[in-house]
C-alpha cells in the first residue's frame, strides 16, 4: 500500500483580514500609488488580493488608474515637442492628483470607488 504525500502546511487558504485593517491597506494603495505609481498598487493586489473583497476592489482599481495615468503620462512625454504634449502631462499631474486623494478618502470611508478614468486592465 502506498502513503499519500504529507499536506503542505503552507498550502491553506489566506486568513481574511478585518474590515479595519482592508481600509487602512485600501487607503495605502491610493496614496501609496503617489509615491510609488503602479508599483505600490501591483505589490498591494499581488499579495492582499485574496484577503478580502474590498482590497481585491481597491487594489484592482487603483492598479488600473495608475496603468492608465503612466499610459497617459508617456503619450504627453512623446508628444512634448508639439505644446499638445506639455498640456497633457499637466492634466494628467493634475487628475492623477486629485483622483488619487478622492479614492484614499472614499476608501477610508468604507466605500467602493472606481475611478471614472481608468481602463480596466485588472479585476
Amino acid at each position: 500500500m502506498t502513503q499519500p504525500p504529507p499536506a503542505n502546511p503552507y498550502a491553506s487558504p489566506p486568513q481574511p483580514m478585518r474590515p479595519e485593517d482592508e481600509k487602512t491597506w485600501a487607503v495605502l494603495t491610493h496614496l501609496g500609488g503617489l509615491l510609488v505609481p503602479l508599483i505600490g498598487p501591483l505589490v498591494v493586489y499581488l499579495v492582499l488580493r485574496d484577503r478580502g473583497p474590498f482590497i481585491r476592489h481597491h487594489a484592482a482599481t487603483a492598479f488600473n488608474f495608475h496603468a492608465t495615468m503612466t499610459i497617459a503620462s508617456l503619450i504627453g512625454v512623446v508628444t512634448i515637442w508639439l505644446v499638445i504634449g506639455f498640456f497633457i502631462v499637466l492634466a494628467v499631474s493634475i487628475v492623477f492628483l486629485v483622483f488619487a486623494i478622492v479614492a484614499a478618502v472614499a476608501a477610508g470611508r468604507g466605500e467602493f470607488y472606481t475611478y471614472p478614468l481608468a481602463i480596466g486592465f485588472v479585476r
